[in-house]
């Protein structure tokens, strides 16, 4: 039986559709990798974006909330049932609109952009990947409530529940999401929790609000960890107390510059709470690592909490986050439509 004559270099190939597939797709990735640096693009089925997307629009589906400006997504409010805890993310940088945040990463791939959690909390883990059985925050469904050209409203009531044993905690939340100018982006958050049982939280370095950055913003990979201080690197900031901290530096793609920082009230834990810092891209502004004796909260007592979230583009400096926190605190300039 003969054999069929080998094809030649030259001979035409015959075109598989997973073959267009693959060059589309490697289309697609080019195309979106030069435009990182650019504006971010809205939806490419149109010539330009309708006239009710311009300026600040929420769109909530089901237990997810994005908050977009100019048809691009801001910040996303996830607090879906099968999830251990409400969290944001990705959370923008506005330079270069891609994330500010990861949602998970190795070695620690419960790390959610920015949550509040706790472990250990009563006998519960409120923190890690663990089953939900042994402790969850779950939301009673996030609302969104006024909306102008700059602002967005979301509120949210969370319980913190484990099987077999009584809940410990209730969180009421109040989030504004603002766009104050073109190079800074804020995220105020209110929580007011309320003890359902005495709690007791001993030395735990997971524990409330914090956050996880992207991977291009650690010292690890070339980014700086900067305290309101000055002070540099887990090094620096690491158990002491700063009214801000934060990661800064160019992103991977399109070398533009840009931070994320929390503000931590004063009021927050009794003031000149110590911050938990890593290099590689954690931190929170957390007493409960540093404790000599046991936190304690009485039944049916409250703690209330206030931070807020800066994504700014430039330095710290630049973007002049110390006038900033100071404009948050009495809530003047761009503050007003938060605290109205």
């Amino acid at each position: 039986m003969e054999r069929s004559e080998p094809q030649r270099e030259n001979a035409p190939r015959r075109i598989r559709r997973r073959d267009l597939l693959a060059g589309a797709a490697l289309g697609v990735a080019a195309s979106g990798l030069a435009g990182i640096g650019r504006r971010v693009a809205f939806a490419t089925d149109l010539e330009k974006p309708p006239v009710e997307a311009e300026g600040l629009t929420a769109y909530q589906n089901q237990k997810q909330v994005f908050i977009r400006w100019n048809n691009s997504v801001v910040v996303t409010y996830r607090a879906h049932d099968s999830l251990k805890f409400p969290y944001f993310g990705p959370l923008v940088g506005p330079a270069s609109g891609i994330s500010m945040t990861t949602e998970s990463s190795i070695p620690y791939p419960h790390h959610r952009g920015i949550w509040l959690g706790c472990e250990p909390l009563n006998g519960g883990d409120y923190w890690s990947d663990g089953p939900l059985e042994q402790g969850r925050i779950l939301s009673a469904g996030p609302v969104v409530g006024s909306v102008n050209n700059s602002c967005a409203v979301i509120s949210d009531r969370c319980e913190w529940l484990r099987n077999d044993a009584p809940s410990p905690l209730e969180d009421r939340r109040r989030i504004v999401v603002c766009v104050s100018s073109e190079r800074v982006r804020l995220i105020d958050v209110e929580i007011d929790l309320t003890a359902r049982e005495d709690i007791r939280i001993d030395s735990a370095k997971h524990s409330f609000f914090a956050l996880r950055t992207a991977a291009d913003l650690s010292p690890l990979n070339g980014g700086v960890l900067m305290n309101s201080k000055g002070e540099l690197g887990a090094a620096g900031t690491y158990g002491r107390p700063a009214v801000w901290c934060g990661y800064h530096g160019p992103r991977e793609h399109s070398k533009q510059v840009e931070g994320i920082a929390i503000f931590n009230h004063p009021d927050n834990f009794g003031g000149d709470c110590p911050w938990f810092t890593r290099d590689y891209g954690h931190l929170s502004p957390s007493p409960f690592n540093f404790l000599r004796k046991p936190w304690r909260l009485d039944r049916g007592a409250k703690l209330s909490l206030k931070y807020c979230v800066v994504l700014h583009a430039g330095t710290p400096q630049e973007a002049d986050l110390n006038k900033i926190h100071q404009e948050w605190l009495s809530g003047d300039g761009r503050f007003v439509a938060i605290r109205a």
